[in-house]
């Protein structure tokens, strides 16, 4: 018997009615009937009705060992098939969304929200929960940690059972315990005393007395940190179906050639949500805490702690409702069917022919067939290679979006605020315009898996140049006692008292850097040698500081004057710098969706959902979770100058900027070398099916018809057409 290749799905076998398309003038013609038509049962193209069929022959049909003419047979959902609704409730009106571009456009909102809330407002609010909870920088970690854990968890069991269960039941329940994960995540605040601090004044003056922070007893807030742990547990499992299931439900209810569009939407949606997460949270963090006090602090204090937990009741808010309407979604659309039946199967040709046991319409339904799925796609190679670079650059998106900020911050002395809505602007048409931008060239070009490789590899070696731009660095602003001296000394060791400000008792626990008018930056107004604030000077929120014995005055007065910022650059090279490095995240986020359709397409369609999920246990636990922490290491050894809190050494708060961009360009190098090599090597292991030539696919898709054998066609469409004749 003549093999084929085969290209179906697990919800194919699904209750289908069949009919036989009329010739009219312009041929035989492929109807699909709108699920909201009153008869939802089969009829003719002319209107005969699905009962008087007596065309159906063997020409439509096929024989035992030819491929039947999909061209002559449409796809009709029975009476509550496909259909939008909950339970019993399906109103008419709502067909009207039963489309794939209404679930494209619910499933970008959820995929937003996901992005607003983990990559968004976490990473904007931390600093803030930091000091309403006591946290220390290694329970942020743990924090941030417990998403990509907790999604590491149940991405096995969601992928594989999700894939061929009820993909948007997954996907609605999934999206609704998220908004119970940002729930719990701002409950803290609503649990714990009110926020109350008084600002002392003058403390960061020299001859003031400064209190000793470090006799006070530790505090019980820091327990909450379990609670927002938990809160991303539950954002890492509410999301885990988005990613995979969401994926797999677009790439099966729509054209294989509109696939990476559709996906390549999705995901952008999803990088222009942690901008909004940014603007959102700087908007809130400038509310106090609790909004219905009032203090005297201010938002540009150290004690000031601003109202973190809206956003998450906002996020909340809208992923409930979101999950109303995804939740009503049938298990596959009206017409998919045509789509499954017309696809070609790219799926990698294995040497022993262990890929044909995915092709059973059985396989994969049962608990006993997950080590045999789990093999296949490990004696994949090409899935594997696949998720390797994957890996690689999964890292590289992690780590500069964690620290590219800071790198910004070090090297062209900008404030925090600065740097991170710069990096924002570079982010957001970069990461997420070209994450559009790659689905749409896979679909432009009609770019089948070889060349989607191709074209990938293409996109890491044009990274991979433009990331040497980190040979170039800017020197360090001075500051006095770590890189440059005191007016009367420095012996290159770090050394931040000096005999100007021996008498001022300067407590290292409060960094203040303040700029002199000597364009030497100095630890704080204290260790300048400052005992003045000239209110009458101060504007646009900055204290203007006088009588700095420290500090060269330029005027005739004896002591300088200093201001509550930092020095600013002269650095040269930043234009270059921004576009060198928006290139570098241009190509990174360009090749992801077209990485991600290969992924889709080298292996069987019944292992879509459960290959995604491996795919992205591997990513995660390869990439995204040790990516910060591979950078984070070797950005410290740049380090100059570290925070110390009670003898405890803390943050970096001064860098070395020629250490810090040669060890950023290493771990670069490094990283986009791997992934060009394992997209090489994706290439060069890749066998296409050896029946499915460019050209006779082509031919088959113009024709409607399909590659797949009779043979091969579920059961339910042969009972089918045996009925019929």
């Amino acid at each position: 018997m003549r093999e084929n290749t085969l290209s179906t799905d697990a919800s194919f076998s699904s209750k289908q009615g069949l009919l036989d398309i009329g010739e009219g003038s312009d041929g035989f013609s492929l109807v699909t009937p709108s699920p909201v038509e009153e008869d939802v049962g089969c009829k003719f193209s002319d209107g005969v009705s699905a009962g008087s069929v007596d065309i159906l022959s063997s020409e439509t049909i096929g024989d035992n060992n030819t491929s039947p003419d999909f061209n002559k047979i449409g796809f009709v959902p029975q009476k509550t098939d496909d259909l939008c609704g909950w339970g019993g409730f399906r109103p008419k009106f709502i067909q009207w969304f039963n489309t794939p571009k209404w679930v494209l456009f619910f499933l970008c909102v959820a995929s937003f929200l996901q992005g607003m809330i983990v990559n968004g407002f976490i990473n904007t609010v931390i600093t803030s929960i930091e000091r309403r909870f006591d946290l220390r920088s290694y329970h942020s970690g743990l924090i941030a940690s417990s998403y990509d854990i907790a999604a590491c968890v149940c991405l096995t069991f969601v992928s594989y059972f999700g894939g061929t269960g009820h993909k948007p039941k997954w996907l609605g329940w999934g999206v609704l315990v998220m908004a119970v994960g940002s729930l719990v995540f701002a409950l803290p605040h609503f649990v714990t005393d009110s926020y109350r601090v008084s600002s002392p004044e003058h403390t960061d003056l020299c001859f003031d007395v400064q209190n000793d922070t470090c006799n006070q007893n530790p505090s019980s807030l820091t327990n909450y940190r379990y609670m927002f742990m938990l809160g991303q547990f539950l954002h890492g499992f509410g999301a885990t179906p988005l990613y995979t299931l969401g994926v797999t439900y677009l790439d099966e209810n729509v054209k294989s050639n509109y696939a990476p569009v559709y996906i390549g939407i999705f995901y952008a949606a999803a990088i222009v949500g942690p901008a909004a997460g940014y603007l959102l949270g700087g908007v809130f963090l400038n509310v106090y805490s609790e909004i219905n006090e009032a203090t005297e602090l201010t938002p540009e204090d150290p004690l000031w702690v601003g109202a973190w937990w809206i956003g998450f009741l906002g996020g909340a808010a809208a992923s409930m409702l979101v999950s109303i309407p995804i939740l009503g979604y049938p298990r596959q659309l009206p017409g998919s069917q045509r789509y499954v039946a017309m696809r070609v199967s790219e799926a990698h040709q294995m040497k022993d022919g262990s890929h044909h046991e995915a092709l059973d319409p059985q396989f994969g339904k049962t608990v006993k067939d997950l080590p045999r799925s789990v093999l296949l796609l490990l004696k994949n190679p090409t899935f594997i290679f696949l998720c390797f670079a994957g890996a690689t650059e999964a890292t590289l998106i992690a780590g500069m979006s964690t620290f590219g900020p800071k790198f910004l911050e070090s090297q062209f002395n900008l404030s925090a605020s600065e740097a991170a809505t710069m990096f924002g602007y570079l982010l957001v048409p970069a990461g997420g315009g070209c994450t559009f931008l790659g689905g749409y060239i896979v679909k432009k070009l009609k770019l089948r898996c070889g060349g989607i490789i191709k074209f990938c590899l293409f996109c890491v070696i044009v990274s991979l140049i433009a990331i040497f731009i980190f040979m170039i660095h800017c020197p360090n602003v001075p500051a006095a006692g770590v890189t440059a001296s005191y007016f009367d000394s420095f012996n290159q060791t770090i050394k931040l008292t000096s005999s100007c400000n021996s008498d001022c008792n300067c407590i290292r626990e409060f960094y203040n850097p303040v700029c002199g008018e000597d364009k030497v930056m100095y630890y704080s107004p204290c260790h300048a040698g400052c005992n003045i604030i000239n209110k009458t000077l101060s504007e646009n929120g900055k204290k203007v500081y006088s009588n700095c014995s420290c500090i060269v005055a330029n005027s005739s007065s004896d002591y300088g004057t200093a201001y509550s910022e930092k020095c600013v650059s002269s650095c040269p090279y930043m234009g270059l710098f921004l576009v060198a490095l928006f290139v570098v995240i241009s190509f990174t986020f360009l090749c992801s969706i077209p990485a991600l359709t290969a992924t889709l397409r080298c292996v069987p369609d019944s292992q879509r959902s459960f290959g995604l999920g491996i795919q992205w246990i591997l990513v995660r636990t390869l990439g995204s979770i040790p990516g910060p922490i591979a950078f984070g290491s070797f950005i410290d050894i740049s380090c100059l100058l570290w925070q110390e809190q009670c003898g405890v050494q803390g943050s970096c708060y001064l860098y070395e900027n020629k250490a810090m961009s040669r060890y950023t360009l290493v771990v670069g190098l490094i990283y986009k070398a791997l992934g060009t090599l394992f997209f090489f090597l994706a290439i060069v292991v890749y066998t296409p099916p050896p029946e499915s030539p460019q050209n006779s696919s082509e031919t088959n898709l113009k024709n409607g018809k399909s590659d797949l054998p009779v043979k091969d066609v579920p059961q339910e469409l042969h009972q089918s057409v045996n009925t019929a004749l």
